[in-house]
C-alpha cells in the first residue's frame, strides 16, 4: 500500500493506482470527462488536472501513479485556474445548443460548465463545424460538433464491445470520431456509447427529440431477454416507455446492457400490441369483454376435458415469462389434471433431470476465468454481455476454445476476441468432438475414457489448454441445450470438467429458463413434451407468451399442427397466432406487471410494474389465477404476484437454493446423434416477441442478415 496526502488527508491505496483512484477512495470529486473506471486511461481531455507538490505544473489526476508521500491539492487556486482553463479551450468550439440538445439536464460538460466555465467566452472567431455521419439505426451522430474528442467510444470498442468500430481521424482542429469507408455502427453492445459520451455527440436515435431527460421518471426494472438477467432503468412519461438505460449492478451486468435490453421498448408502444380480448366467431376475430372471453376458454376446456381426457389439454409456455406466471401456467394444468406443460420450446431432447441446470459458477466469475471452453454457442450474439465478460478475461490471457459449428462460429473476428482453440464440424459430430477430447485428457491422466475417441492433435492442443490455469469453466450454449444428443453433450462435458477441474454449466437461453425449471414448467411425470405437443397430438392448446412459429422447433410445421387442436388460446402482449388461435387473451409485457426472473446464475430478481396496463391488458398472473377460479380449481385465491412468490419453493435471500441446482448427468453416452438436424436457435434479434417488434432493432445489420420477422417488416415499410 501506498499512503499519500489528498487535500490534507491520508489516504492509503495499492501500489499501482493514480492520483483518481486516491480521490475516489477518499470520496473527493475531480472533474474530468476522458477517464472512465471500466475503460483504459487516455489522458487527453485534460480536464483532471490537479496541484501535486515539487510537480512544476498541474498534472492529469487519471494518469498520474501514486508515490509514497505524494502531496496533492485538487481544490486550491494552481488546480482550479488550470481546470478553468481546461474548460475555456472545451468550449471555444462547442456549439453550445443546450436548448435543442438531447443530452441536456445530463450532460457532464454542461454541469462542469456551471462550476468551472466563465460567463463569457474571449473568442470571437467562427467556431468549427463537423459534418455529421449516419451509422446505423441506433446511434445518432447528427451532432458531431459537440464532440469533446474524449475518445470513451473509441476505447469502449476496442476494449468492451471487442470491436473498433469508431475510431479518430486528422489532428488538430480538423479531428474527427467516425467510422471509415463509410461503415456502420454494428456492435450488439453499441448503444451503450450512447451512455459514455460525456456531451450530446453520441444520442439515441430512437429517442432523439421524444423528451427531455427531467420529464421522465426513473424505475427500475430487469431484462426480460437472455439469461444474464440485467437491471435496467426504465424511463417513463405519461404513462409510456421513453426510454431503458442500464443500472449499475457489478454481479451482473456492470455498467452495460445489450442493444436488445436497450431498445427492445419500441415494441412495447407498436400497432402490434393487443389491448383487448378477442374471439375468432365465423372465421373473424371480434373484440370481446374478460368475463366473455375468460368464461368461453373455461367452458372450453371442461368440455374437452369432459369429452376427450385431461391428456388431452397442454400449455406451452415461454422461458421469457415471469416465475409466477410459470408458477401458475403449471399449477392449473396440474390442476387439471394433466401434465402436459413445457417451456422447452427449442428443444430436439428432452431427457428428465432430476435439478435445475445453471452456469454453474457465477457470472461475475467470468471475467477472472483462465480458460473456458463454449460448446454450441454463437456467444456474442447469444449472450452479449457473458461475451464481453469473457473477453475481459481473454484480455487478461484466459484462453478461450470452442466445439462448434461454422454457423455459431465465423471465425474469432466474429466473437470479437482471439480463440486459441476451434473444433469446427456439423452439430452430429460434437459428441464425436467431445470424445476425442476427454479421450486426449485420458491418455494424458491414464484413465478410462467416457467414449470411443481418437486423441488427435487438435484434440491434445484443446486438452492441453484445459488441464493448465485454476479458473476454468465449460460452458453449454443455446445449440448445444437444443441439440438431439443434449444429454451425451452434459455427461462428456461433466467428465471432462471432472478431470480438469473446470466447472461445467449452461448459458441457458431466456430470461427465466433456470426459473420454468425451478417451478416445474415441464413434464415431472407421463406428460407430453414440448415437441408432442407441438406434433398435432393436443385437443386444447394454452400458448402463454410464445409464438410457435418463430419460438419453437417445429417453425412453421407448428402453425398447422396447432390447426387440428379444437381449441387454441394465446395468452400475448401482441396481435400473434391469429391464423390457428381461437381466442387471443391480452397479458401484460414485464414493464406492466410485477414479477421475478431467475437468471443463468439462480439469482432470483424481482421488478415492478413501470407503467399502467395499456388498454384492458391485464398482468398474465392475474389471467391465470382468475381462469383457475371459473374452472372450480383450488388453491387459487392469490391477492398479489408476492402472494404468489410464497407458495414457490427453493429460493432463499434471493437465490435458488444450492441444493436444487445441478448439472450432473448420468445419461450414457451416445456419439451417434439421433437425428433432428441443426438445434433450434434464435437470432440476436428473433429471440422473442418484444425483439421481433422493435423497428430499429429490426433494421439493424445483425437483423437484416437474419431476416426480419413478416411482422416488423411490414411495419418497416410502411
Amino acid at each position: 500500500m501506498v499512503e499519500i496526502e489528498l487535500d490534507g488527508q491520508k489516504v492509503e491505496v495499492l501500489e499501482g493506482s493514480t492520483v483518481m483512484h486516491a480521490a475516489e477512495k477518499a470520496g473527493t470529486y475531480i472533474p474530468h470527462f476522458c477517464y472512465h473506471k471500466k475503460l483504459s486511461i487516455a489522458a487527453n481531455c485534460r480536464m483532471c488536472l490537479v496541484d501535486i507538490e515539487k510537480a512544476p505544473k498541474p498534472m492529469p489526476a487519471c494518469a498520474t501513479p501514486v508515490t509514497q508521500g505524494m502531496i496533492v491539492r485538487t481544490k486550491n487556486d494552481k488546480a482550479i485556474k488550470a481546470q478553468k482553463g481546461v474548460m475555456e479551450f472545451l468550449l471555444i468550439n462547442h456549439p453550445l445548443d443546450c436548448p435543442i440538445c438531447d443530452q441536456g439536464g445530463e450532460c457532464q460538460l454542461q454541469d462542469l460548465a456551471v462550476g468551472y466555465g466563465g460567463s463569457e467566452s474571449r473568442y470571437e472567431e467562427e467556431k468549427r463545424v463537423v459534418f455529421h455521419k449516419d451509422v446505423g439505426p441506433l446511434i445518432s451522430m447528427e451532432e458531431m460538433s459537440r464532440c469533446i474528442h474524449c475518445t470513451r467510444c473509441v476505447r469502449f470498442g476496442q476494449e468492451v464491445a471487442g470491436v473498433m468500430e469508431l475510431g479518430m481521424s486528422h489532428r488538430g482542429e480538423h479531428a474527427e470520431i467516425e467510422t471509415f469507408v463509410g461503415m456502420s455502427v454494428d456492435s450488439e453492445l453499441s448503444g451503450n456509447m450512447i451512455d459514455i459520451c460525456p456531451v450530446g455527440a453520441l444520442t439515441s436515435k430512437p429517442f432523439r427529440y421524444s423528451a427531455r431527460t427531467w420529464e421522465l421518471s426513473r424505475r427500475k426494472s430487469v431484462s426480460p431477454h437472455d439469461s444474464t438477467g440485467a437491471n435496467l432503468i426504465v424511463q417513463v412519461k405519461s404513462n409510456k416507455v421513453m426510454r431503458v438505460v442500464p443500472l449499475e449492478n457489478e454481479d451482473v451486468n456492470e455498467c452495460w446492457i445489450a442493444d436488445r435490453d436497450r431498445f427492445s421498448y419500441e415494441a412495447l408502444n407498436s400497432d402490434e400490441r393487443l389491448s383487448a380480448p378477442m374471439l375468432k366467431q365465423g372465421g373473424e376475430w371480434k373484440t370481446v369483454d374478460w368475463q366473455t372471453a375468460l368464461e368461453y376458454v373455461a367452458n372450453g376446456l371442461k368440455q374437452i376435458k369432459t369429452d376427450y381426457g385431461a391428456a388431452s389439454i397442454g400449455t406451452l409456455a415461454s422461458p421469457h415469462s415471469t416465475l409466477e406466471e410459470l408458477y401458475l401456467a403449471a399449477s392449473l394444468m396440474r390442476g387439471l389434471g394433466s401434465d402436459n406443460i413445457d417451456y422447452r420450446l427449442r428443444n430436439a431432447e428432452f431427457a428428465p433431470s432430476g435439478a435445475v441446470r445453471w452456469l454453474g459458477t457465477s457470472i461475475a466469475s467470468l471475467s477472472q476465468l483462465q480458460r473456458v471452453l463454449v460448446v454450441g454457442s454463437n456467444l456474442r450474439k447469444d449472450h452479449p454481455l457473458f461475451a464481453q465478460r469473457i473477453r475481459q478475461a481473454n484480455r487478461k490471457g484466459c484462453v478461450v476454445s470452442t466445439v462448434n459449428s461454422d454457423i455459431e462460429f465465423a471465425g474469432g473476428d466474429a466473437w470479437a476476441m482471439p480463440v486459441a482453440n476451434a473444433v469446427i464440424g456439423t452439430p452430429e459430430s460434437w459428441a464425436q468432438s467431445l470424445a476425442d477430447l476427454a479421450s486426449a485428457i485420458a491418455a494424458e491422466k491414464g484413465v478410462q475414457a467416457p467414449a470411443s475417441g481418437q486423441a488427435t492433435d487438435t484434440a491434445k492442443m484443446l486438452a492441453k489448454s484445459l488441464m493448465g490455469g485454476e479458473r476454468k469453466a465449460i460452458l453449454l450454449g443455446n445449440a448445444a441445450a437444443h441439440h438431439a444428443n443434449a444429454s451425451s453433450l452434459l455427461a462428456l462435458a461433466n467428465w471432462i470438467g471432472a478431470q480438469t477441474g473446470a466447472t461445467v454449466g449452461y448459458l441457458t437461453e431466456a430470461a427465466n429458463t433456470v426459473g420454468a425449471q425451478l417451478v416445474d414448467a415441464l413434464p415431472t411425470g407421463k406428460g407430453l413434451n414440448a415437441g408432442q405437443m407441438l406434433g398435432g397430438k393436443l385437443k386444447a392448446v394454452l400458448l402463454l407468451n410464445n409464438e410457435p412459429e418463430f419460438d419453437s422447433a417445429a417453425g412453421a410445421k407448428a402453425g398447422a399442427s396447432l390447426n387440428a387442436a379444437q381449441m387454441v388460446v394465446t395468452l400475448s402482449p401482441f396481435k400473434s397466432n391469429m391464423a390457428f388461435s381461437d381466442v387471443l387473451l391480452p397479458i401484460a409485457p414485464f414493464t406492466e406487471t410485477p414479477g421475478t426472473f431467475v437468471n443463468a446464475e439462480g439469482r432470483a430478481q424481482g421488478f415492478h410494474a413501470v407503467v399502467k396496463p395499456l388498454g384492458e391488458t391485464r398482468p398474465a398472473w392475474k389471467v391465470l389465477r382468475v381462469l383457475a377460479n371459473l374452472l372450480d380449481l383450488p388453491g387459487f385465491d392469490f391477492e398479489s404476484s408476492q402472494d404468489v412468490l410464497k407458495q414457490i419453493a427453493g429460493i432463499d435471500a434471493g437465490q435458488v437454493n444450492a441444493a436444487r441446482l445441478g448439472n450432473a448427468s448420468e445419461a450414457p453416452v451416445t456419439l451417434s446423434s439421433p437425428g433432428g438436424g441443426v438445434p433450434a436457435v434464435a437470432g440476436i434479434y428473433q429471440l422473442d416477441g418484444l425483439v421481433r417488434r422493435a423497428t430499429s432493432l429490426q433494421l439493424t445489420a445483425d437483423a437484416r442478415q437474419a431476416g426480419a420477422q413478416p411482422a416488423v417488416a411490414q411495419e418497416v415499410a410502411a
